[in-house]
């Protein structure tokens, strides 16, 4: 028998949820017959598995040891250990090979932890954290062999005791939302389920405003509001934008479709080049002789959206090799060695919030400049 109490930090979620979590070897039909059962239950009660669970709330699976360590993996090592009902998934102990495992585990993180410099960290409570990234630094792994901004949070949190190591077989910490590797500026992260779920509402909801800086070719006077059509080559990892207020629109993406079809043989269908709606806001902040200093709004989030988007215009992006205009984007180069986009999630706006998350109701966070910005500005 296995027995668990559930805490703040795995509140919030379904119990089938959270029963997949902790028996990532169990499949659904499985766990639905043994709480049928009642081989699992909640609160000592039968439960169909959609209920929410709460702080507070007990989980009780009546497995034999070979079958939690079967359908557990290494959530569950029962070489020498007998669970009884006031063990938790903390609580754990482990031993052998999977006590090797884990510890090898935590080194990583701790490592991508030391390694990766120059993150500041804006903001943390019990739930989330706001971090700083510098460009150069991945969001996430791209390749298993990455380091990334993901693998430094969660070193940082085994090192700060803010999570045991244990308790990532339950939840993972992670980041919310990916900037490129080479975009500086602001990452929502989640140290809990509850951050994580906050995170993936006001994200989907649009209610968090996010604001970019970022220097552009050429002058523009006036804020607008831009609205179009991102069209994805999912071969090149490059889009092409198409003006909303199109007279032909729906040709005009048909043909754009074929084009790159017929330059890319592997495609399988049309249907792998994308198209998805986008609205960008800017507006001036400082005008100068060849460019100018904009903040932007994200109203839509969609890869490469500001870049393209500003390029599609006659703005292109100061140092972007994808977008970007590649004889200016050299000048810059020797003039301020600028050798990436210069491009900055600066500013976050958080929407009105109810408990726990009354800290962060209605706050702004700001991430600095880095000091490239200051180098390029014909300021100083």
């Amino acid at each position: 028998m296995y027995q668990v109490q559930i805490t703040d930090k795995d509140a919030g979620q379904r119990l089938d949820k959270y029963l997949h979590r902790i028996l990532p070897k169990a499949g659904s039909g499985f766990l639905y017959k043994m709480l049928r059962k009642k081989n699992i239950t909640l609160n000592d009660m039968k439960a169909d598995g959609s209920e929410r669970i709460v702080e507070g709330d007990s989980v009780t699976i009546y497995f034999s040891d070979e079958t939690l360590a079967k359908f557990g993996g290494r959530n569950f090592d029962v070489s020498g250990t007998k669970y009884t009902e006031k063990e938790s998934i903390s609580g754990l102990r482990h031993t052998g090979n999977a006590k090797e495992r884990i510890t090898e585990r935590e080194t990583d993180y701790i490592a991508a932890y030391h390694k990766i410099s120059g993150v500041h960290i804006l903001y943390e409570n019990d739930h989330v954290l706001l971090a700083d990234k510098p460009a150069g630094v991945l969001s996430q792994k791209a390749v298993q062999t990455d380091i990334s901004l993901n693998e430094w949070l969660i070193g940082y949190l085994l090192t700060s005791g803010a999570v045991a190591e244990d308790e990532l077989s339950v939840f993972r910490p992670s980041v919310c939302n990916r900037l490129d590797r080479n975009t500086s500026g602001i990452v929502l992260c989640s140290k809990t389920l509850k951050g994580a779920q906050l995170f993936g509402d006001i994200l989907k909801n649009r209610t968090l405003h996010k604001y970019y800086l970022l220097y552009v070719k050429g002058v523009v006077e006036d804020e607008h509001l831009i609205e179009g059509y991102l069209i994805k080559d999912e071969v090149l990892n490059k889009v092409h934008i198409e003006p909303v207020n199109s007279n032909d629109s729906a040709n005009m993406y048909e043909t754009a479709q074929k084009k790159m079809h017929a330059e890319h043989k592997e495609m399988k269908s049309l249907e792998e080049i994308k198209r998805s709606y986008i609205k960008t806001g800017y507006r001036p902040i400082k005008v100068e002789q060849d460019k100018t200093l904009l903040e932007v709004e994200l109203f839509t989030g969609k890869a490469h959206q500001i870049r393209a988007h500003l390029a599609s215009i006659g703005h292109p992006l100061l140092g972007d090799p994808k977008y970007g205009d590649m004889v200016w984007n050299e000048e810059c180069r020797k003039k301020y060695h600028v050798r990436a986009q210069l491009l900055h999630a600066y500013k976050v706006v958080f929407p009105q919030l109810d408990e726990p998350f009354g800290d962060l109701s209605g706050k702004t966070f700001v991430a600095e400049l880095p000091e490239i910005f200051m180098r390029v500005s014909d300021d100083i």
